[in-house]
């Protein structure tokens, strides 16, 4: 199990987002001049991945309403105050879990096997747990959170 690396380059973007953002509260008394507009190149060359990446994950975040994406070389911004923004939004808006979960089970366990026959009741409720465990870590962080860490 490995989760996409698209939902920290999701995170990455999130904070360029605010970090990069002159009209950011979080920048109001710090020196301004690296500050920038944040086009899908300036974001990719820091989070260093193709800007094809960055557009698609950026349209990802879009669609979930965590950022404004303006035509042309307009650059993004966040959508909502960092405060607002958990890593769990992120973490949803890149389905970083898929469609089934967090887990994804062997499709195939053998019906004749006593152990086959019953692997999803052994399981199942432990990895809903462990799924629910990290869904509640990562709706505790905020991005400011970060942010304050990284200035901190």
């Amino acid at each position: 199990m490995q989760i996409p690396s698209r939902f920290s380059i999701a995170v990455h973007i999130c904070l360029c987002l605010e970090f990069f953002d002159a009209d950011s509260e979080t920048n109001r008394n710090r020196d301004k001049t690296h500050c920038k507009k944040m086009t899908s190149e300036a974001l990719a060359d820091s989070v260093g991945v193709n800007s094809v990446i960055v557009r698609n994950i950026l349209a990802q975040l879009k669609m979930a309403k965590l950022v404004h994406i303006s035509r042309g070389s307009g650059g993004s911004k966040l959508a909502k105050k960092p405060q607002n923004i958990s890593l769990l939004d992120i973490f949803n808006a890149v389905d970083s879990m898929g469609e089934n979960g967090l887990f994804r089970f062997h499709t195939n366990p053998s019906e004749l096997c006593p152990l086959g026959k019953n692997i999803h009741l052994l399981l199942d409720t432990h990895f809903e747990q462990a799924q629910k465990a990290l869904e509640s870590y990562l709706k505790n962080i905020k991005l400011i959170d970060l942010l304050k860490s990284l200035q901190g």
